[in-house]
């Protein structure tokens, strides 16, 4: 016999039931209200179950507040309602005479036995029209996922056809939706979750229970559903990993995937840490394209119930990354409950951090720092997040180097390195590095700043869990001649800025340098070739530039 629809709900009920202990409601016996989504009796007992200091008058005011919102769409809503979730619902009471003002809570974060799971399948919702959903998981009466399933024996239906019906549900019985936090679609061989606002191609698998990368490529259907809705798990899920990038009518909602999760998880638990002991909190490499920025984003949100009000200062060694994670920060600004601020200065810098005793997410380049005296702050609950950490945190230790000035004088000086010099400036902050791009195992630099790694999600298991497409490079000879004098000169200016700059600013260099460029003159038939040495400032103020060949 074929194995069907039901055959595979009644499979993922049980696994929910015996693996995950939910409790089991069948929807058609459950008397309610069709044209309401919520599972009210469970709600109720909830929201007294968890807010014991709170009068019946502001549990009816919640209780109002979560059946009817304000006109607006359906994302509106949606983002109303999750930051009740997170956060607590805004009642106001009458006691003693006076109007009072608190917040109720629809869940209990901490303590996951304090909360009512439960999972329901042929939930009927009446609305534009009548529609049941095939499975709806419901927290202390709230439907926050919706479980879409197709057969896995019928050829013409699969997990692509599940995301179309998920999105004629959103249509049809816009009103569950306001409440949900995860959809998933799933034909038993695909199982993949995303949010009322994400395409088919940004739903993702969940492939691991335990943050281990092993035997990802081809995750059972079980490992989805357990990974994801284990109950204390999930709890953090909805608390620290579902947010909305703000802006404008391009807003849209993301749920972390499962590499971003543990990846993260294991930077708090190492940041905790490194804050009591050496202030090495490791470095985090994810592959470019994987939403790294957004690790950051859910990373820092997470950090502040681990820290006691941390201060998170961001660095970056250019003002473009800088300007691009500043602004994805600010567009995630209501999720992170503070609203970042901009290092303009050298001296705007030392005015955000001077005095500051909590709190804050300051962005700052590298050449913002600067060698003094004493340092900007001494305080142990500051986190520095260093992006692309391998690129420019070297120079750790002073170094000796000696010159010649202009009069042919030997000159000695001391030189002292970026991460030094920042060091130096927050000699007992917790650093930790996020990079896009493997260190070399020659980089010793790296390790002695920031530890060792913390999470590698690197770009073949990137490509396989879809999060970035894969590359294809196709090589190209090209015969240039070059001036062997020039080449001589740019390695004996090399040489010497050795002893005088960092490496990094040397690495940098270079890469400009192999950059060729046309060069098209009005008497010539054909294009020759030259090269441009890039300007570099060494510590004497000298730049060097051989000019055109």
């Amino acid at each position: 016999m074929p194995y069907t629809e039901s055959d595979y709900e009644d499979a993922v009920l049980q696994l929910f039931t015996q693996t995950l202990g939910y409790a089991y409601v069948y929807g058609p016996d459950v008397e309610r209200d069709y044209r309401s989504p919520l599972y009210e009796e469970a709600l109720a007992a909830s929201l007294l179950e968890l807010n014991p200091g709170l009068p019946q008058a502001a549990l009816d005011d919640a209780m109002a507040r979560l059946k009817t919102f304000d006109s607006g769409s359906l994302v509106q809503k949606n983002r109303v309602f999750t930051d009740y979730l997170q956060n607590g619902v805004p009642v106001k009471y009458v006691a003693g005479g006076e109007e009072r003002s608190g917040l109720a809570y629809v869940a209990d974060f901490r303590r996951p036995e304090r909360n009512r799971f439960i999972v329901a399948n042929q939930w009927t919702v009446v609305e534009n029209s009548e529609r049941r959903a095939d499975v709806v998981l419901f927290v202390n009466g709230l439907p926050l996922v919706v479980v879409e399933l197709k057969s896995p024996s019928r050829t013409e239906t699969d997990a692509s056809e599940a995301y179309r019906q998920l999105r004629n549900y959103q249509h049809d019985i816009p009103s569950l939706f306001i409440y949900n936090q995860v959809c998933v679609m799933s034909d038993l061989t695909v199982s993949k979750a995303g949010t009322l606002t994400s395409g088919e191609d940004r739903f993702m698998e969940w492939k691991t229970k335990d943050g281990s990368y092993e035997n990802t490529q081809a995750a059972q259907f079980d490992t989805f559903f357990e990974g994801l809705f284990e109950k204390a798990r999930f709890l953090d899920i909805l608390r620290n990993f579902v947010c909305f990038n703000v802006d404008g009518e391009r807003t849209f909602k993301i749920l972390a995937g499962y590499h971003q999760y543990f990846a993260v998880r294991k930077a708090i638990a190492s940041t905790e840490r490194a804050a009591k002991t050496d202030g090495k909190g490791g470095v985090f490499w994810h592959t470019q394209g994987s939403g790294k920025s957004l690790s950051m984003v859910f990373y820092t949100h997470a950090l502040q119930q681990t820290l006691e009000s941390p201060t998170v200062v961001v660095i970056t060694d250019r003002n473009d990354l800088d300007n691009q994670l500043y602004g994805q920060f600010c567009r995630c600004s209501d999720f992170l409950r503070q609203t970042p601020v901009q290092a303009e200065s050298r001296e705007h810098l030392r005015a955000l951090l001077a005095g500051r005793k909590a709190n804050g997410i300051i962005f700052t380049t590298m050449q913002k720092f600067e060698e003094v005296g004493e340092a900007l702050s001494e305080r142990r609950n500051i986190v520095v997040m260093a992006d692309e950490a391998h690129r420019g945190q070297y120079g750790l230790t002073e170094r000796i180097v000696t010159r010649r000035n202009a009069q042919g004088e030997l000159e000695v000086r001391t030189s002292v390195g970026t991460a030094r010099i920042i060091r130096d400036s927050l000699p007992n902050a917790t650093y930790i590095g996020f990079t896009g791009t493997p260190i070399s195992t020659k980089d010793r630099s790296t390790r002695e700043v920031f530890g060792d790694y913390i999470d590698i999600y690197d770009m073949t298991q990137s490509v396989v869990d879809g999060a970035t497409r894969p590359v294809y490079y196709e090589s190209r000879v090209i015969h240039l001649k070059l001036d062997d004098e020039v080449l001589r000169r740019i390695d004996a200016e090399y040489d010497r800025m050795a002893q005088e700059t960092d490496p990094y600013v040397i690495e940098k260099s270079k890469k400009e340098l192999g950059r060729w460029r046309p060069c098209w003159g009005p008497t010539r038939r054909s294009p020759p070739w030259w090269m441009t040495f890039s300007t570099i400032t060494s510590a004497t103020g000298r730049a060097c530039s051989p000019g055109r060949r």
